[in-house]
């Protein structure tokens, strides 16, 4: 039963507090599977409950199955110590699987390269046995630097780390370049979208953010280079919620080339959003020691600024012919 405390509070927010050991990703996904029922009804996350609302939890449901690893599976790793790894995820794959037993997965790969990593039902590094080792998550289509910790001690330090902002993220995008500030923070703070669970919402307005009660997000940005109609941009996230550099670039009418899920503009050849996790570094702890790692801008992106820079000078040379 919903206590009198919980009276008028979301779902999703009303099971953190009633089950407090499941992390926000099993609560989102039981809402999104029907394990959830509110006085025998299937309701959507963004509903209220209300004091002596029944609510039932179909745990087995979400149950968190081990991730299983994948010897041999193709996995660039950046640097390699006791305590961390840093890996180069690909645009397109998955960080880490969904279902039980799912393969092709950033995390298959990890495992079958550091077996000491497998977990098992009651074992593991990290948030999770669907994701051991893992410090932080991108979005399928998202390329660039991900961090896994190798021990329980460096997965505490370095998560630390990265709730004090000590951890420093960097990552590069393209957007339309016309109108965009050479550099500016985005301030805006998120939530989850009231009608569509795929994305994330920024709240501009004030009257946003007294409705959804979102979570603070900021976003420092600086453009590295002007190529044609696109610009180059290097965005700083901290800890970077959900889809955040997506959500906050399209709030200021520079959504990412691509990204057609936030109004981005097609790019057929590219075929994903552009977005790259371009370096990670840590100033070093009583675990981990120091470490600063760049990843290069991938083939697709760069292969997109150099068109439209050759298109650029192409329109150029034909203005200034008589």
């Amino acid at each position: 039963m919903v206590p009198e405390v919980l009276d008028g509070v979301r779902l999703d927010k009303a099971l953190a507090q009633l089950v407090p050991e499941l992390s926000r990703a099993r609560v989102k996904r039981a809402i999104e599977l029907g394990a959830v029922r509110v006085n025998g009804r299937r309701v959507p996350k963004g509903a209220s409950v209300a004091t002596g609302d029944s609510v039932r939890f179909d745990v087995e449901r979400v149950a968190e199955a081990p991730a299983v690893a994948t010897p041999g599976a193709p996995l660039h790793v950046l640097l390699e110590t006791a305590q961390v790894a840093v890996v180069d995820k690909p645009a397109g794959q998955p960080t880490a699987p969904l279902r039980p037993g799912e393969t092709g997965t950033l995390v298959n790969a990890v495992l079958g390269h550091f077996p000491d990593l497998v977990p098992t039902a009651d074992t593991f590094i990290g948030h999770s046995a669907r994701d051991p080792g893992i410090l932080h998550r991108l979005d399928t289509e998202t390329s660039g630097a991900v961090i896994v910790a190798r021990t329980v001690a460096a997965f505490e330090e370095l998560k630390a780390a990265l709730k004090e902002g000590q951890l420093d993220k960097r990552y590069l995008l393209l957007c339309a370049s016309d109108g965009l500030p050479d550099e500016g923070t985005i301030d805006f703070p998120l939530t989850n979208h009231p009608k569509d669970q795929r994305r994330v919402y920024a709240c501009v307005h004030p009257r946003d953010v007294m409705r959804y009660e979102p979570r603070p997000a900021s976003t420092r940005y600086r453009v590295q280079r002007r190529a044609g109609n696109w610009a180059l941009v290097e965005a700083q996230a901290g800890k970077a919620l959900r889809h955040q550099i997506r959500a906050h670039f399209a709030a200021i009418g520079h959504p990412l080339a691509g990204d057609e899920l936030y109004g981005g503009p097609v790019i057929r050849a590219l075929g994903r959003h552009a977005l790259h996790a371009a370096s990670v570094k840590y100033p070093g702890g009583a675990v981990v020691p120091a470490f600063e790692v760049t990843v290069p801008l991938p083939k697709d992106l760069a292969a997109l600024i150099e068109a439209a820079e050759a298109a650029h000078a192409t329109a150029e040379d034909e203005g200034g012919t008589e």
